[in-house]
């Protein structure tokens, strides 16, 4: 699927492509453009929060189409202040303890990394890679702690005045600064707690404060101290600035009126003489199949590890790649992940020119989001389809065991060499699903050999007929079809309508009332299995 050589900003450029196609006109030529994104690990980072890494990585890859050398940063801000516990971590008590401390400093409770912060890093540092994303990480705590922004905390307090006009611009009177007011917070240096006041600065390189919780006074000197951090509307645009960024999208909280994105813009432009970077609003995200709201301080979260034990990483990227951030969706675990896995195959067929697209204009765009959708570069050949419906029903008649599952397709067009990767990590899914999400009446279990149902005289009759007249040649049909008629004529044979036939067979078969289509299901299950099962009757 070569594309290398057509114009993706065309009619049916994607997002992402207009995003790009916007930086390019708003920052000119550049030898090199900087993506960013960043997040507080202040616990578990949803599938929320990876909305906006995912957007950063699309618009990326689009700059790159164009020939252009991108970086994409993310900064972990973990030199944020430690203000809850959430809900979903342990040692709920000793993590009290570290309340009002910078994020990097609380221990990580799992006793598995250097701290609660990088515990929550690392998580996710491990994940991007399976869905194809490799930021450039950057470590708030260690950035400031050696004092890389020593000359953007000395232009905020400089700027003070201008700084807090810049804010109360934004407030009714209800809410604008009052008293004195400083852009810098302090962390003490003997309790490690924001719980400080300062008290003075001298107009050059020191600051003094006192700490309300131990009583302790220091005058530090900015360009040595570990613990002076600016106020967040002021620090995010000083990055800006520091990091020259080009792009960074934000969520609808952030893009208000007189949120952090537009108080953050004048700071940016009248302090540090940089121009915010382009960006847009992405929306929120819900869940469907899962209880609760999502917020790492309650603890009521879905991550991205939780996503891909459902969705493959293609899908993943393509729940993201085919919504406009600015379009509020949901993630389902229930039965529409079957509708989702159906519309990305379509989408794939379109892409790959195996089914027909409306016209020019919608195989483009099926292509781009199909191209986005990858991990990677688009594979050489057109993955392997098989319906996922279809695939969890293999799944489960094989009794959970994927290589079974998959064994009856190596006949009759199976999947090549190169396509088996890809048809494994699907039937992952499919395993996953079908044991953790699916809705009762959607899983079952093929009853051992031999054991029979609470059948009526006639019902068993018509089974007896079933198993004699169509499973002992089951193989005799060339598709679901035939196959069909053959079991509507049986019942007809014994005077009872289809449904009571069907009705007995899923009770013989799996001990349930219904089931998969009847026919397929049959066709699907090894004869000589279906025969030992219905054996008693």
């Amino acid at each position: 699927m070569n594309t290398k050589n057509e114009n993706p900003h065309s009619a049916a450029a994607h997002w992402a492509d207009e995003t790009a196609a916007k930086i390019l006109r708003e920052k000119g030529e550049k030898e090199q453009y900087t993506c960013a994104s960043g997040i507080t690990p202040s616990g578990t980072v949803h599938i929320g929060n990876f909305r906006e890494i995912i957007s950063v990585d699309l618009v990326a890859r689009a700059l790159r189409d164009l020939g252009k050398k991108v970086r994409f940063i993310y900064s972990w801000d973990d030199y944020d202040v430690f203000r809850k516990v959430p809900k979903n971590m342990p040692k709920q008590d000793e993590l009290l303890k570290y309340l009002r401390f910078p994020i990097t400093m609380v221990p990580d409770p799992w006793d598995r990394d250097a701290s609660y912060a990088r515990h929550h890093e690392v998580d996710v540092e491990t994940m991007l890679p399976e869905v194809g994303i490799h930021p450039e990480y950057l470590y708030q705590a260690e950035r400031y702690r050696a004092s890389r922004y020593a000359e953007g905390i000395r232009k905020a307090l400089e700027h003070r005045d201008i700084l807090k006009g810049i804010l109360d611009k934004f407030r009714d009177e209800d809410h604008k600064i009052q008293g004195e007011w400083w852009p810098v917070s302090v962390f003490c240096d003997t309790c490690n707690k924001d719980d400080t006041d300062i008290d003075d600065w001298d107009g050059d390189w020191n600051l003094s404060y006192h700490c309300n919780s131990c009583g302790h006074r220091s005058t530090v000197d900015i360009r040595r101290a570990a613990g002076v951090k600016l106020g967040w509307r002021v620090d995010w645009p000083m990055r800006w600035a520091y990091e020259q960024v080009d792009f960074e999208p934000a969520g609808k909280d952030h893009h208000t009126q007189g949120g952090s994105f537009e108080t953050g813009r004048h700071v940016c432009k009248e302090v540090y003489g940089h121009d915010a970077p382009v960006s847009f609003r992405y929306d929120f995200i819900g869940t469907k199949g899962v209880a609760g709201k999502m917020s790492s301080s309650s603890g009521q979260v879905i991550n991205l590890k939780d996503v891909l034990q459902v969705y493959t990483p293609e899908l993943t990227r393509y729940l993201f790649a085919g919504t406009r951030p600015n379009t509020e969706f949901t993630i389902s675990f229930d039965l529409d992940v079957i509708k989702i896995y159906e519309d990305y195959d379509r989408l794939e067929r379109i892409a790959w020119k195996a089914e027909e697209a409306k016209d020019e204009i919608a195989y483009r765009k099926a292509r781009r989001i199909y191209e986005l959708s990858q991990v990677d570069a688009a594979p050489d050949i057109m993955p392997y389809q098989i319906p996922f419906r279809h695939l969890c029903n293999l799944i489960q008649i094989a009794d959970g065991n994927i290589d079974q599952a998959l064994a009856g397709l190596e006949t009759g067009g199976g999947p090549k060499p190169e396509q088996i990767l890809g048809l494994q990590a699907r039937a992952e899914r499919a395993k996953y699903w079908a044991e953790n999400c699916a809705p009762e009446e959607f899983r079952f279990r093929l009853r051992p050999a031999g054991e029979k149902a609470a059948l009526s005289d006639t019902e068993s009759a018509a089974i007896r007929d079933l198993r004699n007249r169509v499973i002992a040649g089951i193989e005799q049909y060339a598709d679901d079809k035939p196959c069909a008629e053959a079991i509507y004529k049986i019942a007809a044979d014994h005077g009872m309508d289809g449904k009571v036939l069907f009705r007995a067979a899923y009770q013989a078969l799996i001990g349930k009332d219904q089931g998969p289509r009847l026919a397929n299901f049959l066709r699907s299950i090894n004869r000589e299995r279906l025969l030992e099962i219905l054996s008693n009757y």
